[in-house]
């Protein structure tokens, strides 16, 4: 059986949703392979953590557990028989006047005047498992789940940006697994029914993916948003203009508004993390650079506006 989800990640049973990531995040940052190589008690932890964030990140998974409906592997609680009394039974002999096995004959037959055997009441409640004395039937097993398989990928960066579909290993078999906008690292992703078969009619594990993003020589997360900087010209940072830039999800036309800074933002909606309804922004800081090689025509230039130049404000 899986372990208690809550108690993996170190937080009150039933704590919000939000508390849940916070304490995952700083977890996974802390274990992440990267962060503590070779060190294999920190990655089977770091499989746990995920593991049990993977759990409570389903809101409906999550309440439903938090009510005591389904256990740590996702499977059905089954109440008992009634309630209200001793035992699963509500109360008494279950045998006897009243109860559900008794009254009327109920789970005995007559074997002559006066005396009452147990009829096999295995063999009527479960017949299709249990023979006729209430043993298993002969060859009978009780089914098991398949075993959940565990894999990690590594993705581009602009794959977690924006989403994606990447093709996996898993044991024999090849599967698609699609990356969802904004993904981070750590974050498992549980493919449902595609881990090891179960036995005995039961349903087939899980597939739990971790994800780690490669790092980008450009752009840097911020939550849902996005930044980057820009190399603009001297000439582009005092008189304006428009230049095409590379942004983690094709290419923009960007306005330059004259007499920028370099250091100046510029701020474009909705072009951070691809989340539907909610996506991020783009913040793209303007940094001047100044073309190589013999600058003297620059410097010559310079010389002369340094006589009425001021410094500018710190």
């Amino acid at each position: 059986m899986a372990e208690e989800p809550y108690a993996v990640l170190g937080v009150a049973r039933g704590a919000p949703f939000a508390e849940v990531r916070k304490v995952y995040r700083k977890l996974a940052k802390e274990l992440h392979p990267d962060a503590n190589p070779n060190n294999k008690a920190a990655e089977e932890r770091f499989k746990r953590v995920s593991a049990a964030f993977t759990f409570l990140d389903d809101p409906e998974r999550k309440a439903k557990y938090d009510r005591g409906e389904i256990d740590a592997d996702g499977n059905p609680k089954f109440a008992g028989f009634g309630g209200g009394g001793r035992g699963p039974f509500g109360g008494g002999d279950p045998f006897g006047p009243g109860g559900p096995f008794g009254g009327a004959g109920a789970g005995r037959r007559q074997t002559g005047p006066g005396q009452p055997e147990f009829e096999d009441m295995f063999g009527d409640l479960f017949g299709a498992a249990f023979g006729a004395r209430g043993g298993a039937r002969p060859g009978f097993q009780a089914g098991t789940k398949g075993q959940d398989i565990q894999t990690t990928i590594k993705i581009d960066f602009e794959d977690a940006i924006s989403g994606a579909k990447q093709r996996v290993k898993a044991g024999d078999r090849s599967i698609d697994v699609t990356i969802p906008a904004g993904v981070e690292t750590g974050r498992t992703l549980r493919l449902r029914g595609q881990g090891g078969p179960g036995q005995g009619g039961m349903p087939a594990g899980d597939l739990m993916v971790t994800v780690t993003v490669k790092p980008h020589s450009v752009f840097q997360r911020d939550g849902d948003d996005v930044r980057m900087d820009l190399p603009v010209s001297l000439s582009e940072i005092l008189e304006g203009g428009r230049v095409e830039a590379t942004i983690p999800n094709g290419t923009v036309s960007l306005t330059i508004p004259p007499g920028s800074n370099s250091g100046t933002v510029l701020r474009l909606k909705g072009k951070g993390v691809a989340r539907p309804g909610a996506p991020g922004d783009l913040f793209i800081r303007l940094i001047l650079g100044l073309p190589e090689g013999d600058n003297g025509e620059l410097k010559a230039l310079l010389a002369n506006w340094s006589r009425r130049d001021e410094p500018p404000k710190r």
